[in-house]
Formats: C-alpha cells, sequence, structure tokens
C-alpha cells in the first residue's frame, strides 16, 4: 500500500455519476447520487450528501471554529489551532469499544484546503450549502456545471463593531442584501445617536436585526463586535444545525426572535444530556464538555457570546476550569 497523502490527491473519477473521489492521509472519500462516503483503514462511514457538503462548507469558513465539529455522531474534525484532527468514531462509544475508531491529525491548511477541493468538485450549480433548504437547490444527482461564484461568502468578522469607520461594513440594500422573507414584517428603524459636547464621533451604534435579518445563508455565526477576548457572534437560523459543535469552552446563547430547539449530548460518548427549547429573550449556556444541534421550526435570529481568549480550551480540557459557568446552591 502507498503512504498516506498529506496533501489532497484526486484517486479517480466515477463514470456514472462525474463526480471525483480523493484520499487525504488515510481517508479516502467519495460520492454517488446520494450520499458521501468515507473510508479509513479500520472501516468507512456513510453520510446524506446534502448533511455532508452543509457541514464541510461551514466547518472551512468557521475556521474549524472552537473544538469539535461533528459531521455526524461519527465523522468530524477538532481545532487545536494550528493543526486539526479528523476523527472517525473517536467520540462514539461504540466505535471505541469496537476499536473501529480512527483519527489524524493535518496542519489546518491542509484540511482547509482538502475540505474546499472535495467541496468545489461535489458540488454543482444551483445547490448553495449555506442557504437554507427552501432557498437552494439539491446536490443529489449526477455531476452538473460546477457552481462558480465565492462559495465561502457573508463570513463577517468585525475588527471592532460593525460600521464603524474603516471597520465591517453592516448588511444593506444596495449592497445586495434584501430583508429576508421570514422577517419582511419587521420594521428597521435606525437608532438616533446623540453625544453630549465634546464626546461626538465617540458613540457608535447600529439595528442589529436590520443586519441579521440581510443575512443570505444560516446557521454562520458572524462576527459583530469584539471587546478583547469577548466575542459577539450573530446568526439567522432555519431548518437544522447542519453540524453537531461539540465546546472546548463555555459559550452564551441570547434568543433574539422566534425558537430553536437544543438537543444536548455529552461531548465524549453522545450520550443525551438534555433538551433546550429557546423562545426570544432566552438566555442559556452550552458548558464546555456537551456537543449540541439546535433545530428552528422558523427562521430566528441567535446572539452567541464567545470567550476567544487563546489557551481557554487548554484549561478547561486540564480540569482547572469547570465546564459549566455558574454554582447554583
Amino acid at each position: 500500500m502507498d503512504a498516506p497523502a498529506q496533501k489532497i490527491v484526486a484517486t479517480g473519477t466515477d463514470e456514472d455519476t462525474g463526480y471525483d473521489s480523493f484520499r487525504l492521509g488515510g481517508f479516502t472519500f467519495s460520492r454517488d447520487e446520494y450520499f458521501a462516503h468515507i473510508g479509513w483503514p479500520k472501516g468507512s462511514h456513510i453520510i446524506e450528501i446534502d448533511r455532508f457538503l452543509r457541514a464541510m462548507v461551514r466547518d472551512i469558513g468557521w475556521g474549524f471554529f472552537y473544538g469539535w465539529i461533528f459531521f455526524d455522531d461519527i465523522f468530524g474534525t477538532t481545532n487545536h489551532y494550528g493543526t486539526v484532527d479528523i476523527f472517525a468514531g473517536s467520540y462514539d462509544a461504540g466505535y471505541k469499544a469496537q476499536g473501529i475508531d480512527y483519527l489524524e491529525t493535518f496542519p489546518a491548511e491542509v484540511v482547509s484546503e482538502a475540505f474546499m477541493t472535495i467541496s468545489r468538485n461535489w458540488i454543482s450549480e444551483g445547490y448553495d450549502p449555506l442557504n437554507a433548504p427552501l432557498e437552494t437547490g439539491t446536490p443529489i444527482g449526477p455531476k452538473g456545471k460546477e457552481r462558480e461564484g465565492e462559495l465561502l461568502r457573508s463570513f463577517i468578522a468585525a475588527d471592532r463593531m460593525l460600521g464603524l469607520p474603516g471597520d465591517k461594513g453592516v448588511r444593506t440594500e444596495k449592497d445586495g442584501f434584501p430583508i429576508n422573507r421570514a422577517f419582511a414584517d419587521i420594521e428597521f428603524d435606525q437608532p438616533d445617536i446623540e453625544c453630549e459636547p465634546g464626546f461626538e464621533g465617540q458613540l457608535h451604534a447600529i439595528n442589529l436585526f436590520d443586519h441579521i435579518a440581510r443575512s443570505d445563508i444560516t446557521w454562520n455565526p458572524s462576527i459583530s463586535a469584539v471587546t478583547r477576548g469577548n466575542i459577539c457572534c450573530v446568526t439567522s437560523e432555519e431548518h437544522m444545525l447542519p453540524v453537531i459543535h461539540g465546546n472546548d469552552r463555555n459559550e452564551w446563547f441570547i434568543q433574539l426572535s422566534d425558537e430553536i430547539q437544543w438537543k444536548i449530548a455529552d461531548k465524549n460518548t453522545g450520550e443525551p444530556r438534555g433538551k433546550i427549547t429557546m423562545r426570544a429573550g432566552d438566555v442559556c449556556a452550552m458548558p464546555a464538555d456537551i456537543r449540541h444541534q439546535g433545530f428552528a421550526p422558523k427562521r430566528s435570529m441567535l446572539m452567541v457570546l464567545e470567550n476567544g481568549t487563546p489557551g481557554l480550551e487548554k484549561r478547561y480540557a486540564s480540569g482547572e476550569l469547570k465546564p459549566y459557568p455558574v454554582d447554583f446552591g
């Protein structure tokens, strides 16, 4: 057997579907008209292709985010902020018990290039994995003309706060961001800013609902404001979160509109830990030892507060910090 490839390599083209197959390290990736197929020296796995592509494109766009991105209960990535683990069954009790789990670590840029290569080849024109299902086509079927244009978009990251001079701008109609159909009944008045004499130009405000309502993609926590390690992210959510997120730190959720139902499980084993239904005005913390997935019956607005302090994940992993933010009683 050839030595594992440390960069993505194409291994052939399916004559029936037109899609390429790939190899990265000990992992192989192929697809048919309905499913993505993942192989490794100890086993194989199958994921519905729509779910696979929605997860993969977000994983790249987030820069592998904080901690674990489970495409489903078996396959995913772990961010070590410079390197990335690709795993299969490493956080599933059954796979671990049978000894068929597998994990391999790569430089982050290698995984990013690999996932982008796969996504470009497997996504045809008319399908956009960042859109809600009602707003896009389907990835099912044989290969068509490859989708052109920017695949990763609207991953906005403010340096300090959206709309400040020299910073990232808020979404506007003239920039090609109309109000989404789900928020057409909301009024979006812009804030009036009145400063005391001598403080002109030192106060800034935006209508955050207006910005979120113009997002053309779902389940993408783009950064609206940053204060040192405190990162405020906002996003619109519809249908289901295409990944299961495993935390390496606490994060706070504030439901701004409508409803999201969350399934919570143990990060390492996948055993159920609870269910949460969040409605407008609700606040909850997602601890550092769980994985979670959200389900939004209607398009909703969510604010996520993250602590981006470097090295925080190591303090949680070592047990120096408790996995939850508050003790009651």
